[in-house]
């Protein structure tokens, strides 16, 4: 395979129970075979984009000191900003050539896992930065809930299996940016090889060359999507609970040519994550004895937390 598969959400929720199968065939299929699909028809409209684009971008475009005074300590960098090179992929000792923000779950019906996630964090310099971001948050994660539902089929689960899940689940979105490389980088990247904790992620952002993902046979795949689309990936909580049938797959962000080494980069990944105690154990339906089970059972909050400190987001 040389390209990322395309798949449209509209025939999943088209109500022709053809188009709808053929969705969860044709996602499923692909999460098995390279672990990641570019996804259109989904619930983002364009001015939406454009709106996020404009406040990422004015946001990042502040001076050091006031975006540090945004970076909140003792909290793994789960809300606000993180600044540049903090994160380094798991194994790596170079920090990753970016900084980020982070827009997280925003609980409006339980009061006790209200307190369990950190507050938003609100920008007093961009009026609309936070009304926008919050927007796109709930959209990208109706989005990940009809996808869930296809996979949820295509594991012979119940359609809404994940549901309850990921209801005030533990979600991120991160808009990401990588500046302008002013010297030869010491052996990093601007996203080192890795492979995601959660869920699922929904990538916006990945419309120009730099996004690379490796095949079952160690070759690297450049992974481009249309202007309309999302590309979205397999994470580790759903590769362990499907005993690996859904593959997580290594992705990285290269360093553009020396030509371009002037220019910034935007992505802004969401990350589906699950509320901490779903329970990650490996499925009945994915074992069998060509697939016996390869994963200890663990919860998701528990996998979140070990997988933070291996990021170095988080101290022992």
């Amino acid at each position: 395979m040389d390209r990322i598969p395309s798949v449209d959400l509209k025939d999943f929720i088209s109500g022709d129970p053809k188009r709808k199968q053929q969705f969860v065939d044709d996602i499923g299929s692909a999460y098995e075979d390279i672990g990641f699909v570019a996804l259109k028809g989904h619930f983002l409209g364009d001015s939406l984009v454009d709106s996020l684009y404009g406040q990422v971008k004015n946001f990042f475009d502040l001076p050091v000191d006031v975006k540090k005074s945004y970076e909140i300590p003792g909290i793994g960098g789960q809300r606000g900003y993180v600044s540049f090179g903090k994160e380094s992929a798991k194994g790596k000792k170079e920090g990753d050539l970016k900084e980020f923000w982070h827009f997280g779950q925003y609980v409006e019906d339980d009061e006790k896992r209200r307190k369990e996630y950190p507050e938003n964090v609100s920008v007093n310099e961009l009026a609309e930065f936070n009304k926008v971001g919050k927007e796109t948050y709930q959209m990208l994660e109706k989005t990940a809930k009809y996808v869930l539902r296809a996979l949820a089929l295509y594991l012979n689960l119940e359609e809404t299996y994940f549901d309850n899940y990921i209801h005030n689940g533990n979600s991120i979105l991160r808009p990401i940016h990588y500046p302008p490389i002013t010297q030869e980088p010491k052996n990093a990247v601007r996203a080192a090889a890795h492979g995601d904790i959660n869920l699922i992620t929904l990538l916006m952002g990945a419309q120009g060359r730099g996004l690379q993902v490796q095949r079952n046979d160690g070759e690297w795949i450049d992974a481009i999507a249309e202007p309309d689309e999302l590309m979205i990936n397999v994470g580790d909580m759903l590769s362990r609970h499907s005993n690996n049938k859904l593959k997580s797959t290594i992705h990285r962000v290269i360093n553009p040519p020396r030509e371009l080494w002037g220019t910034s980069r935007y992505s802004m990944p969401f990350f589906m994550h699950p509320i901490s105690e779903m329970k990650l154990d490996v499925l009945d339906s994915c074992i069998d004895e060509d697939n016996p089970k390869q994963f200890e059972d663990i919860t998701a909050g528990e996998f979140l937390n070990e997988r933070l400190i291996e990021l170095g987001l988080i101290k022992k």
